[in-house]
């Protein structure tokens, strides 16, 4: 099943959209709906991905955005593993409540660390409340790539995408190693 990502338009053009989708990314950040569009665009019978980057809200916005859709019919939240330990506790707590799946995830926009930091981050991402781990790193040479796939080899469930021209391999070939 493919995710497709959904931000920069409307409410009603998110909405539209998701008719013909199984399976979706919603940006808040990007939309930057309301509580009660939160509530519409979640309550939708597609499987939905909760998702609120940093940087245009503040964060109790981001988590109250959220909690809404969560509890309004997400099937995964996403959230940085990079955010306080609070932030985190609270968006897991709420999932777990609501059997949300969580994403915990790892954005590097710069450059793949190396494999011992992967795996650190990975392991990160577990103890925080994971049910998948997602690392998204820039890549810039072949083994940048080797390195994020390397992760796969695990029993743990982990979403690894090469960021930049470099990186597009890995959206191919990652979920034909078992990457959800």
């Amino acid at each position: 099943m493919i995710c497709v990502t959904i931000g920069n338009c409307s409410v009603e053009e998110c909405i539209a959209a998701l008719k013909a989708l199984e399976f979706a990314e919603i940006r808040m950040d990007a939309i930057k709906p309301s509580e009660e569009e939160v509530k519409r665009i979640f309550s939708q019978s597609v499987k939905l991905i909760a998702t609120c980057r940093p940087g245009s809200l503040d964060d109790e916005k981001r988590k109250s955005l959220l909690k809404t859709a969560i509890d309004s019919g997400a099937a995964f939240v996403d959230v940085e593993v990079e955010s306080s330990d609070s932030y985190k506790t609270e968006l897991v707590e709420k999932a777990k409540s609501r059997k949300c799946k969580v994403v915990m995830s790892y954005h590097n926009q710069d450059r793949s660390p190396a494999r011992g930091e992967l795996e650190q981050i990975a392991e990160w991402c577990f103890e925080s409340g994971a049910d998948i781990a997602k690392i998204a790193c820039k890549v810039i040479t072949i083994r940048d790539n080797a390195r994020l796939l390397g992760l796969l080899d695990s029993e743990r469930k982990i979403v690894v995408i090469g960021m930049g021209d470099q990186g597009r391999i890995t959206r191919v070939i990652a979920p034909l190693m078992g990457s959800p």
